[in-house]
C-alpha cells in the first residue's frame, strides 16, 4: 500500500470530501453503480474510513442524494436516477427539482 499522502482533515471536512467525491462519481457513473471501493480510491482514503462515516451503502447513497438536491444547481441526473429507482430521499426533493430532474431525461 502506498504511503498516505492525503492531508489530515477534520472529521466534518473529510466527510464532506467523501460525499463530494461520491456525488461526482454518481454523476459520471450512475447513482446505483458506485461502490465504496470507487469512492475510497477517488477520495484517496481507505474503504474503512468511508465506512467509518457511512456504515452502509444506503447511508452513503442517502448522503449523495441529499448533496445532489442541495447542490447549486441541483445534480439532476442523480436525482432523476434516484426517482427512477424509488429512492425515498429523491422523492422528498422539492417538486420543482423533481420536475426538472424528470425533464432532464428527455434532453
Amino acid at each position: 500500500m502506498p504511503p498516505n499522502t492525503q492531508e489530515r482533515l477534520p472529521p466534518a471536512m473529510r466527510k464532506e470530501q467523501i460525499v463530494a467525491v461520491a456525488l461526482k462519481l454518481a454523476r459520471e457513473n450512475g447513482y446505483q453503480r458506485i461502490t465504496s471501493d470507487q469512492v475510497a480510491n477517488a477520495a484517496g482514503v481507505s474503504k474503512g474510513l468511508v465506512f467509518n462515516y457511512f456504515t452502509t451503502m444506503p447511508q452513503l447513497r442517502r448522503a449523495i442524494m441529499r448533496a445532489a438536491i442541495a447542490a447549486k444547481p441541483p445534480v439532476l441526473s442523480v436525482i432523476a436516477e434516484g426517482l427512477a429507482v424509488g429512492d425515498s430521499h429523491a422523492k422528498k426533493a422539492p417538486a420543482e427539482i423533481k420536475e426538472l430532474a424528470v425533464a432532464s431525461l428527455s434532453k
